[in-house]
């Protein structure tokens, strides 16, 4: 071949390389053109409907609500996390700089996403053939935990580009201490305990700020595994990655060899804070009441996740009185249940609350959610309708037992001693606690009447109108009972019960403020007339046992058929209280309670006149406010029934009689009717 021809044929040869390679560069960069194309419109995707890194609200974590008492003591925490936001200033160094090490040792270098540690992971995993190495820097993971958070268990690279996004944006508008104490008052340390708080009181029993380095190294190795590193459950675990913590502290300078080999060496001491039930710390029963009260008014959400302080009416002096009232009448294993609710009539507010024994063993609340049958204590409202019925106090009613009503079917009333008396006053009867004479009354006002002024003086279960409401068969609670008798202490305005005083939202604002707001459902006149009766029962009646030295005290005792409730609620101008005692598993009789029958006179108001004194001590003494009398009226037929009994008895007796007194002249202001 010429040498010209081979010329040709390496030019032709060396134009078709070029073509080739021309071509296959023009290949390349279409496909990387596309390739780009595609991850753009990619990753323009993944960026759709991100959250508003701007907006505080999106970062908000579930705090929990704490509940106060009237004198400031902490009685419980509410939630579904168990958090306690403090401070970076309240967080130990060492668990700042454990945290660090073990979960983002190029914190203070990165902007929020780690590229170095990026590669550095992909290399790991292509080496070692795994995919565990990970790369979320602390603010991607505090991004994941709180404004991504529906999002966390999404493992796809979608998720990962909107995190990076975030977590980068997030560092541009926050300084590295921000973000730090942040992700520390979020992350899961296990055992129920989010935040760096909560973990150390709940592994160590002391504040944050408290660690040792060994302590904080142990803390800091837990989120990775909570469940599995868990120190309670399996304290080696916990102590080897500690460890391997405490390592990755020296390597970065934070602390010694010598620090770590030390920390390596000391005993771990693990101790809660509290282990208390539900989060209750303190007055079980009533905070059980608060918590109801609260789920009534505000969503589960915010109740449990909300961080709401709940300032409440309760006094823990005056519980503590309650308490060791209950306990000095009723101190054996064996002995009945007891509830006793107190509140301060002008208020409202719920100053004592016993609920039962022992909450962890059973949270059944007697003296909110117990319904019992009240004895001879629903009488006042009969007496209160007769009042202002114009009926008074002086007038007297046929005793005699049995007594037969004629309802349908006819009710047979017995008195609880079983004899009769003749004649006697509405006075007399009420300090008595004749049944007799009540179950004649009743059927004589209607029993409508008599439910509607206990509906109106604060009773708000169902009181069906049937004279047997009279001796107490329509079951209700000592709340409502030491409500409605706190009408008569406040003058006959009523007001409502409560339990709580303020609200705060986890910013400090208010949302809810108490204000009494009373409504007068009796006259003063009214009032004043069946608290001198009820003072009357305490002086010289059944309720002898409720007397307190120095003070006015009013009130009626109240024993179901066949002893199985007994009550007695009573009042002083400062406060109401109603103690109810029996099995709160049934209706079981108390025929042999210390060896004897249980009556509301023997027991209850024993276990009153305890807390009452106790509550009161170095309280001024007040008296009930003093009123004119009520418009009373008065039937000759009264006097003509009264008269033709005497006239009968005497026959049968053979003796002269005296007519009894039909004066309406009631008796002098001050001085209980006789």
């Amino acid at each position: 071949m010429s040498s010209r021809l081979r010329r040709e044929r390496d030019k032709k040869g060396s134009r078709v390389v070029v073509r080739v390679l021309a071509i296959t560069a023009a290949v390349f960069v279409v496909l990387a053109l596309v390739g780009a194309g595609i991850a753009y419109a990619f990753i323009t995707n993944a960026l759709k409907g991100l959250p508003d890194v701007n907006d505080p609200n999106a970062f908000t974590v579930a705090q929990p609500t704490k509940i106060y008492s009237a004198d400031g003591k902490l009685l419980a925490n509410f939630f579904l996390e168990n958090r306690e936001i403090v401070p970076l200033s309240s967080v130990s160094p060492y668990l700042q700089h454990a945290v660090v090490a073990v979960e983002d040792e190029r914190f203070y270098q990165h902007a929020g996403v780690d590229t170095v540690g990026i590669a550095r992971a992909i290399w790991i995993d292509i080496t070692t053939g795994s995919t565990k190495e990970g790369a979320s820097t602390i603010t991607q993971q505090y991004i994941r935990n709180t404004i991504l958070s529906s999002e966390r268990y999404d493992i796809t690279v979608e998720r990962k580009i909107r995190e990076m996004y975030l977590a980068y944006e997030f560092e541009k508008r926050h300084t590295k201490d921000e973000v730090l104490g942040a992700y520390l008052n979020t992350v899961y340390f296990g055992d129920g305990s989010y935040g760096a708080e909560a973990a150390s009181m709940g592994y160590f029993g002391k504040h944050a700020n408290d660690l040792t380095i060994g302590e904080a190294a142990l803390l800091a190795g837990l989120p990775q595994s909570p469940l599995r590193l868990n120190p309670y459950s399996n304290l080696d675990g916990a102590l080897a990655r500690q460890r391997w913590v405490l390592g990755r502290m020296v390597a970065n300078g934070y602390i010694t060899q010598s620090e770590a080999k030390a920390a390596e060496e000391a005993t771990v001491t693990l101790k809660k804070s509290v282990d208390p039930s539900q989060g209750i710390y303190d007055c079980a029963y009533f905070v059980s009441y608060v918590r109801r009260q609260l789920l009534q008014q505000y969503s589960d959400t915010l109740v449990f996740k909300g961080g709401l302080q709940v300032y409440t009416t309760i006094d823990t002096k005056l519980q503590r009185a309650a308490e060791r009232a209950v306990k000095a009448v009723l101190p054996y294993k064996k002995d009945p249940d007891a509830a006793l609710v107190s509140i301060d009539p002008s208020t409202g507010q719920i100053v004592a609350m016993y609920g039962g024994r022992d909450y962890t063993k059973d949270s059944y609340n007697t003296a909110t959610q117990g319904r019992r049958q009240p004895g001879s204590s629903f009488k006042m409202f009969v007496l209160v309708t007769a009042l202002e019925k114009g009926i008074p106090p002086r007038r007297q009613f046929n005793a005699s037992s049995p007594a037969r009503i004629p309802s349908h079917p006819v009710w047979i009333v017995n008195n609880s001693e079983g004899s009769g008396r003749g004649y006697i006053t509405l006075s007399a009867a009420t300090r008595s606690s004749v049944n007799a004479v009540f179950a004649r009354l009743i059927w004589e006002l209607g029993a409508d009447e008599v439910a509607m002024t206990a509906k109106r003086m604060g009773i708000t279960s169902s009181i069906p109108a049937l004279p047997s409401i009279a001796l107490g068969s329509a079951p209700v609670s000592p709340l409502e009972m030491a409500s409605a008798y706190g009408t008569l202490a406040n003058n006959g305005v009523h007001v409502p019960p409560t339990s709580i005083t303020k609200i705060l939202d986890s910013a400090g604002a208010t949302i809810f403020e108490y204000k009494p707001a009373g409504s007068r459902v009796l006259t003063p006149q009214i009032a004043w007339a069946a608290t001198q009766q009820l003072m009357g029962v305490v002086s010289g009646g059944t309720g002898t046992r409720a007397h307190l030295s120095g003070r006015e005290v009013a009130g009626k005792t109240g024993t179901a058929q066949n002893y199985q409730d007994a009550w007695f609620v009573g009042y002083t101008p400062q406060l109401v209280t109603s103690v109810w005692m029996g099995y709160s598993e049934g209706s079981i009789p108390m025929r042999n309670v210390h060896g004897q029958r249980a009556f509301g006179g023997t027991f209850c108001a024993p276990i009153w006149h305890r807390f009452m004194a106790a509550a009161l001590a170095g309280k001024p003494v007040q008296r009930f406010s003093r009123e004119g009398s009520p418009h009373y009226i008065w039937k000759a037929a009264w006097s003509a029934e009264a008269s033709a009994w005497a006239a009968a008895e005497a026959s049968r007796t053979h003796k002269p009689h005296k007519p009894p007194d039909t004066t309406t002249t009631p008796p002098p202001t001050g001085t209980p009717a006789p």
